[in-house]
């Protein structure tokens, strides 16, 4: 998580089904209230049932979701709290990253969905990822543009073809390095979701900042292909 999108907000109660729908839609709010940041419930009990944790299992990957069970231990006159993770974040992927599930198309079908000036602002992308490997190709699907190489999906950038920009989307662990470039560049960058940098992309913008562009493509190449 990134630093300055850590919030914490606290609320104790015996773990319940009750309560824990009760944190769960309090964690809705917050998300609502401040978009900018990640949320992750964390429930803390001292006493987490399998009954129980099959209950808050249903919603992991869903919602950000952390369960720990406490234990006080008293060694003489002193007491120490221990802390047992019993369920892990689960991070689920976008249904439309599902290649299984993909309805395929074809560049025509991102012309008339978008426009023509915008798919050729795409095809640009691609040039710029194919000088770093000359395997990579689009692969039109429904809801986005992603990337195959020798036939397999590798999406670490997709792109998505609006009528008068591009979404760019690269798949980047987030630092503060690269979100004063952006804003620096005056880009206009949308919330980094879903562990990517999300650009919208005007032709001027393209045009103007293509090195930028092209360190950023660099940099998602380099974590998906160590």
């Amino acid at each position: 998580m990134h630093p300055d999108d850590m919030k914490l907000k606290f609320n104790l109660a015996q773990p319940t089904k009750r309560t824990s729908f009760e944190r769960l839609s309090t964690g809705t709010l917050e998300r609502k209230r401040y978009p900018q940041y990640d949320h992750t419930a964390v429930i803390i009990a001292e006493n987490i049932t399998s009954r129980f944790l099959n209950v808050i299992g249903l919603f992991n990957g869903v919602i950000p979701l952390i369960a720990m069970q406490m234990s006080v231990i008293k060694v003489g006159p002193n007491i120490s709290l221990i802390f047992v993770p019993v369920l892990d974040q689960l991070n689920l992927g976008l249904v439309d990253e599902d290649e299984e599930v993909q309805e395929v198309t074809d560049r025509a079908y991102w012309e008339h969905r978008g426009s023509k000036e915008t798919v050729a602002m795409a095809d640009e992308i691609l040039e710029m990822i194919q000088q770093l490997d000359r395997d990579f190709n689009f692969k039109y699907n429904k809801f986005y543009i992603g990337l195959a190489k020798n036939g397999e999906p590798n999406n670490f950038i997709s792109v998505r073809p609006k009528k008068s920009v591009l979404r760019l989307e690269a798949r980047l662990p987030r630092s503060d390095e690269l979100d004063q470039q952006l804003e620096n560049a005056g880009l206009d960058v949308m919330e980094y979701r879903w562990g990517k940098y999300r650009i919208r992309l005007t032709k001027e913008d393209f045009q103007e900042h293509k090195k930028l562009l092209s360190e950023l493509l660099g940099q998602a190449y380099k974590a998906a292909n160590p």
